[in-house]
């Protein structure tokens, strides 16, 4: 199942106490005191994942919490250091506080993490109180609690390639005959309930991912259905293809669909529309189709260049559009590189055996 925005609450693990202990040897009687300091609690890091598709893994769990650091012991001994807890996220994914919708980070890199909630530190033994006026100490402090967050994760789908069309336009069946993804296809509203994304079938070394999202109606901006969960899946995309149903075999108007489409996306994100577009006149071997399509380029201000009449269903005119995909987004400069500060995990080097995945 398909999960594009969750609600966690993390904690990361508490610090382990230090002991009181003595130095008991036969014929030292004075030993001193040897307690050791409690380990770290695991801190809990959120990383983008490019094999990770979607949040369903958090999808019931609700509470994520790391391990506590152990308890000192004597002779000098450190208590074990809690492990840090690994969260693994789609890249695009946009961390935000739970309380005040803030956007803490957003994660657009593969192996891209943060650290969302530090450990707490551990307790100090009684063997660092000791001094030459308190050579006996008889306490300890205890470890420091780790961080607790709400936070809320939200993905953002990063493709190369968005579509936008009414419901039953034809999306699905163009994703599945221009790509290798296998999609729920069907003769009515709504057949796809969730984005889907796949990569072009290309001849040519360019690499294009394409996403398919569910239709999208008349004040989708207002949330009007699951406006905002759709709109936001496209916005990080590079181009996008208005898929119009040409045919108007519902009844419905292909120009007035395109300007609804464009006014949605205006209405949500004004910044959408200076993306590079294609439309695409689906259904063009149905009845009617080659008159609507003449009617529709003459209606609206677009190069003709920019507007290919396909049939998604009987594969006609697919080729000329991926053509046309391929050469725009070659044209097109790779967008820029948000790193975030690189952060240590702790003072002490990470292996493999200190992280725990979630």
């Amino acid at each position: 199942m398909f999960v594009d925005s969750t609600l966690l609450t993390l904690s990361a693990g508490k610090g382990g106490n230090g002991v009181i202990a003595w130095r008991r040897e036969k014929y030292i009687p004075k030993g001193g005191p040897t307690g050791g300091d409690g380990g770290h609690g695991g801190s809990i890091v959120i990383r983008a994942d490019r094999q990770t598709l979607s949040l369903q893994d958090y999808r019931n769990k609700r509470i994520i919490c790391a391990k506590n650091g152990d308890a000192g012991s004597y002779n000098l001994m450190q208590g074990r250091t809690g492990p840090n807890l690994i969260i693994k996220v789609p890249c695009g994914t946009l961390v935000k506080d739970r309380n005040t919708g803030e956007v803490l980070f957003d994660l657009t890199e593969d192996r891209q993490e943060i650290i969302i909630c530090r450990g707490g530190k551990g307790g100090k033994g009684n063997h660092h109180f000791k001094s030459p006026t308190h050579q006996a100490p008889h306490f300890c402090t205890e470890g420091t609690a780790g961080e607790t967050k709400e936070i809320e994760l939200e993905l953002k789908l990063i493709a190369d390639v968005g579509f936008v069309g009414m419901p039953n336009a034809g999306k699905s069946t163009l994703l599945s005959n221009l790509t290798y993804a296998r999609v729920k296809i069907g003769a009515y509203p709504f057949t796809t309930l969730f984005p889907n994304l796949g990569y072009a079938k290309s001849k040519s070394q360019t690499r294009l991912l394409l996403a398919d999202i569910p239709g999208i109606i008349e004040n989708a901006h207002k949330n009007k259905g699951l406006g905002y969960a759709f709109l936001r899946h496209i916005e990080r995309t590079s181009i996008l293809i208005f898929v119009v149903d040409i045919s108007g075999f519902e009844q419905r108007d292909p120009i007035e669909d395109y300007k609804v489409l464009r006014n949605e996306l205006k209405e949500y994100n004004p910044d959408m529309l200076e993306k590079p577009f294609l439309i695409a006149l689906n259904k063009i071997d149905m009845d009617d189709s080659r008159e609507n399509a003449e009617l529709f380029r003459k209606a609206v201000d677009v190069a003709p260049e920019c507007i290919f009449e396909i049939s998604a269903k009987e594969e006609e005119g697919l080729s000329s559009l991926l053509e046309a995909l391929e050469a725009l987004s070659r044209k097109l400069a790779p967008p820029p590189v948000v790193t975030l500060d690189e952060t240590e995990l702790s003072s002490e080097e990470e292996t493999e055996e200190d992280l725990v995945t979630v």
